[in-house]
């Protein structure tokens, strides 16, 4: 039985100052963000610390800052000692999932992601593309929804997140469509993302493409831990089946729900939110209220954590 899983976060998570802290205080975290300003060949750990927010904001920047903070704090927490037995990511996340699982390289993911940022910014033109929350509706009715509002063009499901949280991607008149027809069909709330585009939709197949021909020129491991992907939202223990996923992912719903259902069904009872921010914990409380959520973005968060393991023992 598996009993603890790290999770990892994806974008939206990031604020300025994210990192600083524990790079101060823990040689391995400054290493990573070394090791990132060298593999990108300019200093994420100053737009990471310092930002402006502007900058981090920008999906070409914000996909290997996430990952290099998250990744960060996943060195200090393997220096303590502590360690999953499983492994996932949401979207962007499942890159740090795989690297953590040490199947890939770390340096070679932060170049990967940074690319997966500019790749994902020009698969639609500035406006064409947008995404938007549904909440109170489940995910049936959502998918109803959608085809509905596909008379306006694109818009398909992109994150099933938790009961009664789903994002909706695509072509900015059939997203607006949809978050206005929502209201109607019992939807408390529809809102719009402020996102660069409709990631996750099949508008980024471009994207998918350019990327999948990255993915090909990168030599992965076999993870030394399973891996839940985003894609199947089942777990992967090859190399082969990590690298597939993450050629799906990019165009195709993250399922995140069924993901943290497939940890809870193999017995992980300890979740653990690895980097900046507390998304992926709101998330798993509302699939099961009873789960021993903890994250770890700081030096705070992280005793508070050691402490609470320390008790469990």
């Amino acid at each position: 039985m598996l009993k603890t899983a790290f999770v990892f976060p994806g974008q939206g998570s990031q604020y300025v100052g994210m990192g600083e802290e524990l790079a101060k205080e823990y040689s391995v975290a400054a290493d990573v963000f070394k090791a990132a300003d060298e593999a990108l060949g300019y200093k994420i750990s100053d737009i990471c610390f310092q930002g402006p927010e502007e900058k981090l904001k920008q999906t070409v920047y914000t996909q290997p800052a996430i990952l290099t903070t998250s990744y960060a704090c996943y060195k200090v927490l393997e220096e303590k000692g502590l360690s999953p037995e499983v492994v996932a990511g949401h979207s962007l996340g499942e890159y740090t999932a795989i690297v953590a699982a040490g199947a890939l390289q770390f340096e070679d993911a932060v170049r990967l992601v940074s690319k997966r940022g500019q790749y994902m910014e020009e698969a639609v033109p500035d406006g064409k593309g947008t995404m938007a929350a549904i909440l109170g509706m489940d995910f049936e009715d959502v998918k109803k929804l959608c085809d509905d509002a596909s008379e306006n063009g694109v818009v398909e499901l992109a994150n099933l997140n938790c009961p009664g949280q789903v994002v909706i991607a695509g072509e900015t008149p059939a997203v607006e469509k949809a978050v206005q027809l929502a209201p109607e069909r019992g939807a408390k709330k529809a809102v719009l993302l402020k996102v660069s585009g409709p990631f996750h939709s099949s508008l980024m197949i471009p994207a998918a493409e350019k990327l999948a021909d990255e993915l090909d020129k990168i030599s992965f491991k076999e993870p030394k831990i399973p891996v839940v992907a985003n894609y199947s939202g089942e777990m992967i223990t090859t190399a082969q089946g990590l690298k597939e996923g993450l050629k799906k992912q990019v165009n195709n719903s993250v399922l995140w729900d069924k993901s943290i259902r497939t940890l809870l069904d193999n017995g992980v009872e300890n979740f653990v939110e690895v980097g900046p921010g507390k998304v992926l914990s709101g998330l798993i409380k509302k699939i099961n209220r009873k789960l021993n959520i903890s994250n770890v973005e700081d030096v705070k968060s992280l005793h508070k954590l050691i402490e609470k393991m320390g008790e469990q023992k």
